[in-house]
């Protein structure tokens, strides 16, 4: 297996493994099959598993609520929203990371989210969804959207800091 990359968040360094896509929302991607055709329609995509990458896994810290308010086999829009998370730093809602077919949630993480921050790129994953993740970034386009975006990102955690 490559090497992970590497982002330094300060004196944390966030890791991103190389076998998987990422998206600006901060969720992995990773192919784990195809849809299965539904009646006499085509097939609808590859099914991906998401989940949080090491970045926004260490933003939000100790992750202890997660709910969502669609259901599986609901077609989702990209950047609609699926549901909440709440952890010790941030309430946040959460995002589709592509347009498609939710076919599954990640049970598990309703009764316990630790999953989140012990096994983010393993167990605590979050959902798969069936469809197109042509707005999926490579790990290294990634990378270089985390460092646009780090600045901003810093001054965020400062301004909460400070309230």
């Amino acid at each position: 297996m490559s090497q992970p990359l590497v982002f330094l968040m300060g004196n944390f360094a966030a890791e991103f493994p190389v076998d998987r896509q990422y998206a600006k929302n901060h969720m992995w991607g990773q192919p784990v099959g195809n849809a299965p055709r539904v009646g006499d329609t085509q097939q609808i995509g590859d099914v991906w598993r998401f989940g949080f990458s090491a970045y926004a896994v260490r933003l939000l810290q100790d992750v202890y609520f997660l709910d969502w308010i669609v259901d599986a086999g609901a077609q989702l829009a990209e950047r609609q929203e699926i549901g909440q998370i709440e952890s010790k730093k941030a309430e946040s809602s959460l995002y589709a990371p592509i347009a498609g077919r939710l076919v599954r949630f990640n049970d598990e993480l309703l009764t316990d989210p630790s999953g989140i921050n012990v096994d983010k790129y393993g167990a605590g994953w979050l959902f798969e969804m069936a469809g197109p993740a042509d707005s999926l970034l490579s790990p290294e386009a990634y990378l270089e959207h985390l460092t646009a975006v780090w600045e901003v990102t810093q001054r965020t955690i400062k301004g909460q800091m400070n309230e």
